[in-house]
Formats: C-alpha cells, sequence, structure tokens
C-alpha cells in the first residue's frame, strides 16, 4: 500500500523504514513495531527529560505521531494497549517539549509496609515444587485467568509482550502431555512466544545492529517468558495452589503444536502444572548470598 514517505530527518534518527513497509506487516508486526519505537524513541527520553531537565529532540515525537497515523490508515482499534501507550507518550513528550510540567508523582513506587513486606517473603520463600495433586478437584477458570494476569505483568523486554498461552485441562485433553518426568497436574499452563515482532524486529534493525546484540531478542524471548513463568508460580502459591515448573520432553511440543493448529510463528518454550497440591516437599537448601555473588565493588 503506498502512502507519504517518512521524511529523511526521521528516518536517520529512528533507523526507521517508509510506510510501504510498515504498511506491508501483518497487524501484530506493526503493532510491535508501534511499541518498540514508542518505548526507545519516547518513554526512556521523555522520563529522562522529566527527571534531570534535560533537551529532548522534537523529531521523537513527530516519529511515534507518524506511526498512530498509520495506525489509523490500518484501521486499527484506539483501545489497543501499544496506541493507548504510544498516544500518552506523545501527549507527554509535546507538553514538556511546550513547557508544560509533566506529572508523573501518582505513579512514584509505595515502599511496602513491614506487615505487606513480610506478607511478601512468605510467597517468595514459602512457595516449593509441588509434584503430586488432587485431581477431583477443579481449578476455576477465575484462578487461572488471575495467573495469566500475573505472568502478562512480568516484566519483559521493551514492554512488546510476545508471551502467549494455552491452558489445558487434563481431563479434557488425557494423555497430550505423556513423556513427562511427572503424572501431571489438572491444569498444564504452556508458555509460548509469538515470534512475529521478533521476526520483524531483526528485519527492521538488519544491518544496524552488531552480530553480539542480534542474539539479544533470542535472549530476550528466553527472559520473557522465564519472568512470566515466576510470577505464574509465584501468584498460584499466594492463591493456595501449587504448581510446577516443567521441560517438554521429546515430541510433546509437535503433539501439543498439531492439536490446537499452531501457526509456526508460536514457539512453545515450556509449561507449568497448577492445582491444589497433596504433597509437602521439604525445603531445599539453597546457596549462601556470598558463595553466590562472584564480584561486588
Amino acid at each position: 500500500m503506498a502512502g507519504a514517505k517518512l521524511n529523511p530527518l526521521l528516518q536517520k534518527v529512528a533507523l526507521v523504514r517508509d510506510d510501504d513497509f510498515y504498511m506491508g506487516l501483518d497487524d501484530i508486526a506493526f503493532r510491535t513495531c508501534v511499541q518498540e519505537k514508542a518505548h526507545h524513541s519516547l518513554e526512556i527520553q521523555v522520563c529522562h527529560a522529566e527527571h534531570t531537565g534535560c533537551e529532548m529532540f522534537p523529531q521523537r515525537p513527530a516519529l511515534v505521531e507518524h506511526l498512530l497515523e498509520l495506525w489509523d490508515r490500518r484501521g486499527l482499534s484506539h483501545e489497543l494497549p501499544e496506541y493507548r501507550f504510544a498516544r500518552r507518550l506523545v501527549d507527554m513528550a509535546n507538553d514538556y517539549l511546550n513547557g508544560r510540567p509533566i506529572d508523573l508523582s501518582s505513579y512514584a513506587p509505595r515502599r511496602l509496609t513491614p506487615e505487606e513486606a513480610d506478607r511478601f517473603d512468605k510467597i517468595l520463600y514459602g512457595r516449593r515444587s509441588v509434584r503430586a495433586f488432587d485431581m477431583e478437584r477443579d481449578v476455576p477458570d477465575e484462578m487461572i485467568d488471575r495467573l495469566i494476569d500475573a505472568a502478562l505483568w512480568a516484566p519483559n523486554g521493551g514492554n512488546m509482550q510476545p508471551c502467549r498461552f494455552l491452558v489445558i485441562r487434563e481431563k479434557n485433553e488425557p494423555g497430550l502431555f505423556r513423556g513427562s518426568d511427572i503424572p501431571g497436574g489438572p491444569v498444564h499452563i504452556v508458555i509460548a512466544v509469538d515470534t512475529r515482532g521478533s521476526r520483524v524486529m531483526a528485519q527492521l534493525h538488519r544491518g544496524t545492529v552488531p552480530p553480539d546484540e542480534q542474539l539479544l531478542s533470542h535472549r530476550n524471548t528466553l527472559l520473557n517468558c522465564g519472568a512470566a513463568g515466576q510470577n505464574i508460580v509465584l501468584a498460584a502459591h499466594a492463591l493456595g495452589l501449587s504448581g510446577v515448573w516443567l521441560t517438554f520432553a521429546g515430541g510433546m511440543t509437535e503433539r501439543i503444536a498439531r492439536r490446537f493448529d499452531l501457526p509456526d510463528y508460536i514457539h512453545l518454550m515450556t509449561f507449568i502444572d497448577v492445582g491444589y497440591g497433596v504433597q509437602t516437599p521439604v525445603p531445599p537448601p539453597k546457596s549462601t548470598v556470598s558463595e553466590a555473588v562472584l564480584a561486588r565493588v
């Protein structure tokens, strides 16, 4: 689809492509581009400028504003999170450039009270990997949704939110997870990643990113899924559920992908079994802080 090209100054500032490139992407890839540009071109700079009072380049909000014009040409909803976030950042940047104050005080973190910190410690240090469950006791969908929501609030690279999930009840798909090293729980939560965003990022920055940094996307994928998994098991423990983080055995990912007709850009990374536990694992000893820290300066 043809359209007005981004001016050369904007291209130089942000290493972006012309409109044809963006309009030729599928919706998920385009939304990822908008999120990435809003994050790297505006979010970091706006927060830094507001904190330090330093100058901010006026081309940065203009770039993201242009991508939002393309958003409208594509007919995407203004309710989608990438649009709402980018729109807010553009407005904040323009306020700053025009000398209007930006008030971020309502987002300032509040220190936990001692009682709240104690409850957090109980969740953090009390969680165990439980491998035996009451298979007759259902876990309500509302609780599963809270686990997924906790996973979505885990940190992820550029807030591009690539994690996707499959919620599979063993009673509805008996044997689908055969091959695991434990009998399995009543609910399997598969953590997957939609690679369309990382693929378009590689395409966008081809020839401009050093070879070592090209590994960042792969590293971020693993870290994103790990952070999501950590939030799931902690949230499960907080809700009175038990869980165990598991590794796919040979053939499992292919079998699951076939069963749900998953496209090739969805990669299954790991899974967590949750339910009401019927065993009490012994707390495993952990390394000491002094043993684990390799350097401190």
